[in-house]
């Protein structure tokens, strides 16, 4: 067989992986599957990319998803689809849940009782709002009296929240900056 066989085989089972699948595929799992080499997956990565996302041929486009890749539709067409295809995704989080999931994204791990001394209320319904539509988890206990639970973000917040990774929140102005460092 041809290297350059060789090539085209390996882009064409990675795409035929990322299409099966219905949650990102990270590349230690696509390895696995495809029986390729790291350098291969990442190669065959790049490459489907450049066709999905660089052309204008294709409804679809290859992203990455908290350190995995899947196939969405390219963003033109979410409003034609949201009704039909795919999760129906609940963005109408109450002002107390968003405050209370923007404190975890940017200061997990973190306890409870933190996230209250933050808010100033309690955040006992918002954190098991959170935990139910999984955007948040129980990621440790802290070292202290008592072992609180810390709570941090699931790949689900990030995949629906179109995030790469928590790196990609925005950067926090100097005012909210120092709201949650008290």
């Amino acid at each position: 067989m041809s290297s350059e066989y060789q090539d085209i085989l390996c882009v064409h089972t990675i795409e035929a992986i990322l299409y099966m699948e219905n949650e990102p595929v990270e590349v230690p799992k696509l390895v696995r599957i495809s029986q390729y080499s790291r350098a291969e997956v990442i190669e065959a990565i790049r490459k489907l990319q450049h066709c999905y996302n660089d052309q204008e041929n294709h409804g679809i486009r290859l992203i990455e998803y908290g350190g995995g890749y899947c196939f969405v539709p390219k963003e033109h067409l979410y409003e034609q689809l949201r009704d039909h295809y795919g999760k129906k995704i609940d963005r109408r989080l109450s002002k107390a849940a968003l405050e209370t999931l923007s404190i975890i994204a940017y200061s997990q791990p973190v306890t409870r009782k933190e996230i209250e001394n933050i808010r100033g209320v309690s955040a006992d319904n918002s954190l098991r709002l959170l935990i139910e539509k999984e955007y948040v988890r129980v990621v440790g206990k802290k070292d202290v009296i008592g072992h609180p639970n810390l709570y941090g973000t699931t790949k689900k917040f990030l995949q629906e929240f179109n995030l790469k990774s928590i790196s990609s929140l925005p950067k926090l102005s100097d005012v909210d900056y120092d709201r949650f460092e008290t």
